[in-house]
């Protein structure tokens, strides 16, 4: 158990953020251990065959498993609350050699021939790590990118919501089973991790994650924001697909396309993103959600600068009647 103590300036400086980067990192534990994620399987599945021929052995050495060690500089905290991949990656490029060489002090067993090198040479490797996570973060995260942004950027926005309505006692309290706050004290459940730690008023970032399993990570110590990575809800839909995209009894009723756009409403999407899955011009898939929109079965929300829209309580009763399972 992780004891975190917040005083007043950490709970003003609380907020949230999006990682490319640590999505990338999370899912390499799921291509080393798919059994041990189940709910990330179809994933694992479609993406396996995308990485032959990827050089990315430097990226998989640093991301161990099973031990829940991950190097620091690997997974920076994000300096803006939506950076790009990019982004990221000059960041960890930028790692101090001292940094590189701590962290990898810090993983247990012997070093491969690609960490050695790193740690002989952190400048050179670092910019060869850069361009491993690239290609792999290219073969295997981008085609399913917008999806899961969209996914995340919901979290964000539920948990500002929540915070708004209920403070930072409540968002907390309701952040994950794992988490708990009273008074001023934060207690995080680890795996192994225990101890102390106050975070001086440097505030906490809370990063909601697709790829990061059952169990919350946290990074408290080192240099940046201290950071707070939870898993994000429903992850398993970004891939489950019905066989049949929507039920008949449904498309009689709504027509087949507006069924089907409900279906792909289980994780709220944009105008565009529904456009691309459907095969659809924006402008056809706009005038089908004004027109869910004004039947109750669809409602809209802002995350930045897109509009989201999700199905509501009325439309997900109408599916289950339908007959047809949700994707």
């Amino acid at each position: 158990m992780m004891l975190v103590g917040l005083d007043a300036r950490d709970m003003a400086m609380i907020r949230f953020a999006v990682s490319p980067l640590w999505e990338a990192v999370a899912s390499v534990r799921v291509v080393k251990r798919p059994q041990q994620f189940p709910e990330h399987l179809a994933w694992y599945e479609r993406v396996r065959p995308r990485l032959t021929g990827v050089d990315w052995r430097l990226f998989a050495d640093l991301v161990q498993v099973p031990t829940p060690i991950i190097p620091t500089f690997v997974c920076p905290p994000p300096a803006t609350s939506q950076p790009t991949l990019d982004v990221e990656l000059a960041t960890l490029v930028a790692t101090p050699p001292e940094a590189v060489r701590s962290s990898l002090d810090a993983l247990p067993g012997p070093r491969s021939s690609s960490l050695t090198a790193l740690y002989v040479d952190p400048s050179a490797e670092l910019r060869r790590l850069a361009a491993a996570i690239r290609a792999y973060t290219d073969a295997v995260i981008a085609p399913y990118w917008p999806r899961m942004r969209t996914l995340l950027e919901r979290e964000v926005l539920l948990g500002a919501r929540r915070m708004a309505s209920d403070g930072v006692h409540g968002l907390l309290n309701q952040l994950d089973p794992f988490v708990r706050l009273e008074a001023d004290t934060l207690s995080v459940e680890h795996v192994v991790l225990a101890g102390t730690v106050r975070l001086d008023g440097r505030g906490l970032l809370l990063v909601p994650s697709v790829f990061i399993g059952r169990r919350v990570w946290s990074n408290f110590g080192s240099p940046g924001q201290p950071v707070l990575r939870f898993p994000a809800r429903a992850v398993a839909t970004l891939w489950e697909r019905d066989p049949t995209p929507h039920g008949r009894g449904l498309a009689r009723v709504l027509g087949r396309t507006r069924a089907e756009l409900l279906h792909e409403l289980a994780v709220p999407t944009s105008t565009l993103e529904l456009a691309n899955r459907c095969g659809l011009t924006s402008g056809t898939v706009s005038q089908h959600l004004g027109a869910l929109r004004d039947a109750g079965l669809v409602g809209t929300h802002r995350a930045g600068r897109f509009v989201l829209y999700a199905r509501t309580t009325a439309a997900e009763t109408l599916i289950a009647a339908g007959g047809a399972a949700a994707i």
